[in-house]
């Protein structure tokens, strides 16, 4: 017995020294690793939803001729407004999430102390599917079983596709990281209407300058996309810029053709 492990561990040690040229010659290069951050998916969603909903509603009120006040005014009265909401609704989302975890774990946590056969049977059953030896998934369930809290683990993940909630996970951060994500670059198409003040009065300019904030937001937020996902930056950056200008033309044109052609003129 001791032969063997012996023998087996020096096979993985030359094979480890050898770098298994046979197997890896085919990979050329080393796939991007993504970024990770606790707060990742509340920074894009509210930035990309931020961008395009100040510039579409600056691109309406353009179109309908209305005053650089009035963007303003109603520009950062929306932003603060939909900032709270987005910000409350990823306060609630991500605890329901949080709590839901918590309950089908309680759930799970029972089904392998009451029903223990039953749910190893469903497990070697899953690794078997993913296309392990019956032999090697039926070993490796029993060694689970030996540690209830991982075997707990294992059945939440692969019969409910549900992953291990995280006890330093606070909803109330992400509610607090999605509003302020929000305000930063929900402002970006605003600011042109603040800096431009002191050198023109023209809202036709000022709307120029929005708009080339609103793109410089937009692609940063896809490079910074890309950068965490490990994608392509020109893609990513381009699809997220005709996201943003798919929006804003489609209520510049709305805005237009109401006050112009539906008649509801001042």
């Amino acid at each position: 017995m001791a032969e063997n492990v012996g023998g087996d561990t020096t096979h993985l040690l030359r094979l480890e020294e050898d770098g298994e040229a046979e197997n890896y010659q085919k990979i050329s290069k080393r796939p991007k690793e993504p970024w990770r951050g606790d707060y990742v998916k509340s920074i894009v969603y509210a930035g990309l939803d931020a961008i395009v909903t100040c510039f579409s509603l600056i691109s309406s009120m353009s179109a309908s001729h209305l005053s650089s006040v009035d963007v303003l005014v109603l520009g950062f009265a929306n932003l603060v407004a939909d900032g709270i909401s987005m910000g409350f609704g990823d306060f609630v989302s991500s605890g329901t999430e949080k709590d839901a975890a918590v309950m089908e774990r309680m759930v799970t946590e029972w089904e392998v102390a009451n029903r223990g056969g039953p749910q190893m049977t469903q497990l070697i059953r899953h690794y078997h599917a993913l296309g392990m030896d019956l032999h090697d998934a039926t070993t490796v369930v029993n060694i689970f079983s030996k540690y209830r809290e991982i075997l707990v683990d294992e059945q939440m993940t692969a019969q409910k596709g549900i992953p291990p909630a995280e006890e330093t996970e606070k909803p109330w951060k992400s509610g607090l990281v999605t509003f302020v994500s929000f305000l930063v670059f929900g402002s970006a198409p605003l600011l042109s209407f603040i800096v431009l003040i002191p050198f023109t009065q023209s809202d036709t300019v000022k709307f120029i300058g929005a708009t080339v904030l609103s793109a410089l937001a937009l692609l940063l937020l896809g490079i910074a996309k890309a950068r965490i996902a490990g994608r392509n930056y020109a893609v990513s950056a381009t699809v997220t810029f005709f996201n943003g200008a798919i929006a804003g033309g489609a209520a510049y044109i709305i805005g237009w053709t109401l006050r112009n052609i539906a008649g509801l003129q001042d």
